[in-house]
Protein backbone atom coordinates (compact mmCIF):
# COMPACT_ATOMS: atom_id res chain seq x y z
CA UNK A 1 0.00 0.00 0.00
CA UNK A 2 2.73 2.49 0.95
CA UNK A 3 4.47 1.58 -2.33
CA UNK A 4 1.16 2.85 -4.11
CA UNK A 5 0.69 5.71 -1.84
CA UNK A 6 4.69 6.66 -2.58
CA UNK A 7 4.22 6.54 -6.70
CA UNK A 8 0.95 7.96 -6.81
CA UNK A 9 3.19 10.86 -5.39
CA UNK A 10 6.08 10.65 -7.62
CA UNK A 11 3.13 10.98 -10.43
CA UNK A 12 2.00 13.98 -8.67
CA UNK A 13 5.03 15.52 -8.50
CA UNK A 14 6.05 14.76 -12.25
CA UNK A 15 3.07 16.42 -13.84
CA UNK A 16 3.29 19.90 -11.71
CA UNK A 17 6.93 19.86 -12.37
CA UNK A 18 6.18 19.21 -15.97
CA UNK A 19 3.88 22.20 -16.72
CA UNK A 20 5.65 24.94 -18.39
CA UNK A 21 4.95 28.62 -16.67
CA UNK A 22 3.72 31.01 -19.07
CA UNK A 23 2.27 28.11 -21.51
CA UNK A 24 0.60 26.33 -19.20
CA UNK A 25 -2.52 26.38 -16.69
CA UNK A 26 -0.12 26.36 -13.54
CA UNK A 27 -1.85 28.42 -10.84
CA UNK A 28 -5.72 29.12 -9.13
CA UNK A 29 -5.85 33.39 -9.48
CA UNK A 30 -5.88 35.60 -6.48
CA UNK A 31 -9.11 37.82 -5.95
CA UNK A 32 -9.15 39.85 -8.64
CA UNK A 33 -8.06 43.66 -7.25
CA UNK A 34 -9.57 46.97 -8.55
CA UNK A 35 -7.40 49.99 -8.58
CA UNK A 36 -7.51 53.94 -9.61
CA UNK A 37 -4.78 54.49 -11.56
CA UNK A 38 -5.49 57.90 -12.43
CA UNK A 39 -8.43 60.45 -12.30
CA UNK A 40 -9.42 62.31 -15.36
CA UNK A 41 -11.97 65.48 -15.84
CA UNK A 42 -13.29 64.23 -12.35
CA UNK A 43 -13.77 60.65 -13.61
CA UNK A 44 -12.20 58.03 -11.55
CA UNK A 45 -10.13 55.22 -14.21
CA UNK A 46 -10.20 52.08 -12.56
CA UNK A 47 -8.07 48.39 -13.83
CA UNK A 48 -8.79 45.31 -12.79
CA UNK A 49 -5.21 43.13 -11.48
CA UNK A 50 -5.32 39.33 -11.85
CA UNK A 51 -2.45 37.53 -10.47
CA UNK A 52 -1.39 33.77 -10.21
CA UNK A 53 -2.09 32.26 -6.36
CA UNK A 54 0.70 31.60 -4.65
CA UNK A 55 2.95 32.58 -6.98
CA UNK A 56 6.52 33.24 -5.32
CA UNK A 57 8.25 33.69 -8.66
CA UNK A 58 9.24 37.98 -8.06
CA UNK A 59 9.62 39.53 -11.14
CA UNK A 60 6.81 38.42 -13.66
CA UNK A 61 5.74 39.43 -17.29
CA UNK A 62 2.51 41.67 -17.41
CA UNK A 63 0.07 41.92 -19.92
CA UNK A 64 -2.38 45.21 -19.71
CA UNK A 65 -5.40 45.06 -22.21
CA UNK A 66 -7.49 47.74 -23.55
CA UNK A 67 -11.34 46.65 -24.60
CA UNK A 68 -12.88 47.91 -27.51
CA UNK A 69 -16.33 49.62 -28.47
CA UNK A 70 -15.57 52.52 -31.04
CA UNK A 71 -14.33 55.02 -27.95
CA UNK A 72 -17.91 55.13 -26.54
CA UNK A 73 -18.93 51.41 -25.55
CA UNK A 74 -17.14 48.69 -24.03
CA UNK A 75 -15.67 47.94 -20.40
CA UNK A 76 -13.02 45.88 -19.05
CA UNK A 77 -15.11 43.10 -17.41
CA UNK A 78 -16.61 42.04 -20.88
CA UNK A 79 -16.49 38.34 -20.33
CA UNK A 80 -14.22 37.85 -23.34
CA UNK A 81 -11.45 40.21 -22.05
CA UNK A 82 -11.86 38.62 -18.66
CA UNK A 83 -11.31 35.19 -19.62
CA UNK A 84 -8.55 36.13 -21.05
CA UNK A 85 -6.85 37.94 -18.20
CA UNK A 86 -7.73 34.96 -16.41
CA UNK A 87 -5.86 32.54 -18.74
CA UNK A 88 -2.72 34.54 -18.70
CA UNK A 89 -2.84 34.97 -14.72
CA UNK A 90 -2.87 30.81 -14.62
CA UNK A 91 -0.13 30.53 -16.93
CA UNK A 92 1.78 32.88 -14.40
CA UNK A 93 1.48 36.32 -15.57
CA UNK A 94 0.06 39.39 -13.85
CA UNK A 95 -2.88 40.44 -15.80
CA UNK A 96 -4.49 43.73 -16.18
CA UNK A 97 -7.35 44.95 -17.68
CA UNK A 98 -8.24 48.81 -18.10
CA UNK A 99 -11.08 51.01 -18.57
CA UNK A 100 -10.56 54.55 -20.21
CA UNK A 101 -12.14 58.16 -20.75
CA UNK A 102 -14.79 56.98 -23.54
CA UNK A 103 -14.86 60.28 -25.33
CA UNK A 104 -17.50 59.43 -27.85
CA UNK A 105 -19.60 58.17 -25.50
CA UNK A 106 -23.10 58.77 -27.49
CA UNK A 107 -21.60 60.27 -30.11
CA UNK A 108 -20.27 58.93 -33.57
CA UNK A 109 -17.07 58.04 -34.59
CA UNK A 110 -17.75 57.37 -37.90
CA UNK A 111 -17.47 59.47 -41.49
CA UNK A 112 -19.65 62.13 -40.29
CA UNK A 113 -17.13 63.06 -37.10
CA UNK A 114 -13.92 65.23 -38.36
CA UNK A 115 -10.86 63.87 -38.78
CA UNK A 116 -8.82 65.56 -36.49
CA UNK A 117 -11.48 65.01 -33.56
CA UNK A 118 -10.43 60.86 -34.58
CA UNK A 119 -6.82 62.06 -33.97
CA UNK A 120 -7.67 63.72 -30.88
CA UNK A 121 -9.71 60.67 -29.68
CA UNK A 122 -6.87 58.50 -30.27
CA UNK A 123 -4.22 60.38 -28.21
CA UNK A 124 -6.36 60.82 -25.23
CA UNK A 125 -6.88 57.13 -25.16
CA UNK A 126 -3.26 56.06 -25.46
CA UNK A 127 -2.84 58.39 -23.13
CA UNK A 128 -5.07 56.81 -20.60
CA UNK A 129 -3.49 54.05 -21.89
CA UNK A 130 -0.06 54.64 -20.79
CA UNK A 131 -0.95 56.34 -17.37
CA UNK A 132 -2.26 52.58 -16.71
CA UNK A 133 1.20 51.25 -17.71
CA UNK A 134 2.81 53.86 -15.41
CA UNK A 135 1.02 52.83 -12.89
CA UNK A 136 1.78 49.61 -12.44
CA UNK A 137 5.24 50.35 -13.04
CA UNK A 138 5.71 52.73 -10.88
CA UNK A 139 3.44 49.75 -8.06
CA UNK A 140 5.90 46.98 -9.29
CA UNK A 141 7.15 46.17 -5.95
CA UNK A 142 3.73 44.89 -4.78
CA UNK A 143 2.99 42.61 -7.79
CA UNK A 144 5.80 41.75 -8.40
CA UNK A 145 6.28 43.16 -12.07
CA UNK A 146 9.57 42.88 -14.44
CA UNK A 147 9.52 46.59 -16.28
CA UNK A 148 11.19 45.03 -18.96
CA UNK A 149 8.73 41.83 -19.88
CA UNK A 150 5.40 44.10 -20.48
CA UNK A 151 2.87 42.48 -23.14
CA UNK A 152 0.59 45.30 -24.06
CA UNK A 153 -3.14 44.55 -25.94
CA UNK A 154 -6.47 46.03 -27.35
CA UNK A 155 -9.45 45.12 -29.95
CA UNK A 156 -10.14 47.49 -31.87
CA UNK A 157 -10.32 50.75 -30.81
CA UNK A 158 -8.58 49.60 -27.97
CA UNK A 159 -6.16 48.17 -29.99
CA UNK A 160 -5.98 51.29 -32.04
CA UNK A 161 -5.09 53.42 -28.67
CA UNK A 162 -2.45 50.90 -28.11
CA UNK A 163 -0.91 50.57 -31.23
CA UNK A 164 -0.57 54.11 -32.18
CA UNK A 165 0.75 54.67 -28.07
CA UNK A 166 3.53 52.14 -29.25
CA UNK A 167 4.23 52.68 -32.54
CA UNK A 168 3.21 56.18 -33.28
CA UNK A 169 4.39 57.17 -29.70
CA UNK A 170 5.80 60.81 -31.10
CA UNK A 171 2.69 61.63 -32.67
CA UNK A 172 0.44 60.92 -29.91
CA UNK A 173 2.45 62.53 -26.74
CA UNK A 174 4.48 65.71 -27.07
CA UNK A 175 6.09 65.04 -23.73
CA UNK A 176 7.41 61.46 -23.94
CA UNK A 177 9.29 61.81 -20.60
CA UNK A 178 6.91 60.58 -18.51
CA UNK A 179 6.83 57.40 -19.95
CA UNK A 180 10.79 56.37 -20.44
CA UNK A 181 11.02 53.84 -17.69
CA UNK A 182 9.51 51.13 -19.02
CA UNK A 183 9.97 49.09 -22.46
CA UNK A 184 7.59 47.20 -23.77
CA UNK A 185 8.54 43.58 -24.65
CA UNK A 186 5.72 42.69 -27.11
CA UNK A 187 1.85 44.05 -28.56
CA UNK A 188 -1.13 41.75 -29.27
CA UNK A 189 -3.77 43.37 -31.61
CA UNK A 190 -7.07 42.76 -32.44
CA UNK A 191 -8.71 44.68 -35.84
CA UNK A 192 -6.45 47.43 -34.88
CA UNK A 193 -4.73 49.75 -37.24
CA UNK A 194 -2.06 53.58 -36.72
CA UNK A 195 -2.34 56.68 -37.66
CA UNK A 196 0.86 55.88 -39.59
CA UNK A 197 3.24 52.94 -39.91
CA UNK A 198 6.21 55.27 -41.55
CA UNK A 199 6.55 56.58 -37.60
CA UNK A 200 8.05 52.70 -36.96
CA UNK A 201 11.63 52.62 -36.61
CA UNK A 202 14.41 50.54 -35.30
CA UNK A 203 14.00 52.09 -31.89
CA UNK A 204 10.48 51.44 -31.40
CA UNK A 205 9.36 48.26 -33.89
CA UNK A 206 8.66 45.57 -30.68
CA UNK A 207 7.45 42.35 -31.84
CA UNK A 208 3.84 41.90 -32.38
CA UNK A 209 1.15 39.52 -32.70
CA UNK A 210 -1.98 40.74 -35.04
CA UNK A 211 -5.30 39.29 -35.92
CA UNK A 212 -7.48 40.45 -38.88
CA UNK A 213 -9.62 40.26 -41.31
CA UNK A 214 -9.05 40.73 -44.40
CA UNK A 215 -12.04 42.58 -45.35
CA UNK A 216 -12.78 44.42 -42.11
CA UNK A 217 -15.29 47.23 -42.63
CA UNK A 218 -14.07 49.47 -39.95
CA UNK A 219 -10.71 49.30 -39.44
CA UNK A 220 -8.48 48.61 -42.67
CA UNK A 221 -6.90 45.34 -42.64
CA UNK A 222 -3.86 46.99 -45.10
CA UNK A 223 -3.96 50.76 -45.70
CA UNK A 224 -7.31 52.35 -46.04
CA UNK A 225 -10.27 54.88 -44.96
CA UNK A 226 -11.47 54.58 -41.75
CA UNK A 227 -14.65 53.13 -41.60
CA UNK A 228 -13.89 53.11 -45.25
CA UNK A 229 -15.58 56.88 -45.66
CA UNK A 230 -15.81 58.65 -48.71
CA UNK A 231 -13.08 60.87 -49.63
CA UNK A 232 -15.24 64.15 -49.09
CA UNK A 233 -16.93 63.09 -45.57
CA UNK A 234 -15.64 65.17 -42.52
CA UNK A 235 -14.49 61.44 -41.12
CA UNK A 236 -12.37 60.63 -44.34
CA UNK A 237 -8.32 59.62 -42.69
CA UNK A 238 -6.18 56.74 -43.90
CA UNK A 239 -4.90 54.33 -41.65
CA UNK A 240 -2.60 51.64 -41.79
CA UNK A 241 -3.67 48.35 -40.26
CA UNK A 242 -2.04 44.87 -39.28
CA UNK A 243 -0.74 44.13 -42.94
CA UNK A 244 0.73 47.48 -43.24
CA UNK A 245 2.51 47.13 -40.07
CA UNK A 246 3.51 43.71 -40.06
CA UNK A 247 5.00 44.72 -43.56
CA UNK A 248 7.05 47.68 -41.93
CA UNK A 249 8.23 44.88 -39.09
CA UNK A 250 9.53 42.93 -41.51
CA UNK A 251 11.39 45.14 -43.25
CA UNK A 252 13.19 45.84 -40.33
CA UNK A 253 13.61 42.36 -39.41
CA UNK A 254 11.17 42.39 -36.38
CA UNK A 255 9.60 39.45 -34.95
CA UNK A 256 6.10 39.36 -35.92
CA UNK A 257 2.63 36.80 -35.90
CA UNK A 258 0.02 37.84 -38.47
CA UNK A 259 -3.41 35.87 -38.88
CA UNK A 260 -5.16 36.85 -41.58
CA UNK A 261 -9.12 35.57 -41.98
CA UNK A 262 -9.57 35.88 -45.49
CA UNK A 263 -13.24 37.62 -46.35
CA UNK A 264 -13.53 38.31 -42.71
CA UNK A 265 -14.52 41.16 -41.54
CA UNK A 266 -14.60 43.16 -38.16
CA UNK A 267 -15.47 39.75 -36.02
CA UNK A 268 -12.51 39.19 -35.78
CA UNK A 269 -11.71 42.09 -33.14
CA UNK A 270 -12.85 39.33 -31.23
CA UNK A 271 -10.78 37.45 -28.49
CA UNK A 272 -9.45 34.21 -30.53
CA UNK A 273 -9.89 31.63 -27.53
CA UNK A 274 -9.20 29.42 -30.53
CA UNK A 275 -5.73 30.48 -31.02
CA UNK A 276 -4.70 30.66 -26.84
CA UNK A 277 -2.11 28.03 -27.67
CA UNK A 278 -0.58 29.57 -30.21
CA UNK A 279 -0.88 33.07 -28.33
CA UNK A 280 0.84 32.20 -25.12
CA UNK A 281 3.73 30.26 -27.10
CA UNK A 282 4.46 32.74 -29.28
CA UNK A 283 4.34 35.66 -25.90
CA UNK A 284 6.75 33.09 -23.97
CA UNK A 285 9.41 32.33 -27.38
CA UNK A 286 9.37 35.83 -29.11
CA UNK A 287 8.25 38.25 -26.11
CA UNK A 288 9.46 36.61 -23.13
CA UNK A 289 12.57 34.43 -24.62
CA UNK A 290 13.89 37.26 -27.79
CA UNK A 291 13.80 34.48 -29.95
CA UNK A 292 13.24 35.73 -33.77
CA UNK A 293 9.79 34.31 -35.10
CA UNK A 294 8.37 35.92 -38.39
CA UNK A 295 4.74 33.93 -38.85
CA UNK A 296 1.73 34.66 -41.55
CA UNK A 297 -1.05 32.48 -41.01
CA UNK A 298 -4.05 32.70 -43.42
CA UNK A 299 -7.68 31.51 -41.93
Amino acid sequence: MKNWISIGLFLLSFSISAQERFIDDSFEIEDVETRIYATKNGEPLKLDIYEPKNDTMQQRPLIIFMHGGGFSGGTRTNPAEVKFAQSAAKKGYVAVQISYRLTRKDQSFGCDYQASGKIETFKLAAEDFMDAVNFMVKNKEDYGIDPSKIVVGGSSAGAEAVLNAVYNKRLMFEDLSNYDNFDFAGVFSLAGAIVDARYITEENAIPGVFFHGTEDNLVPYATGPHHWCDREKPGYIILDGSKTITEKLDQLKTSYMLYSFEGGKHEHSGMPFTYFPEIFDYFNSVFLKGKHKQIEVWK
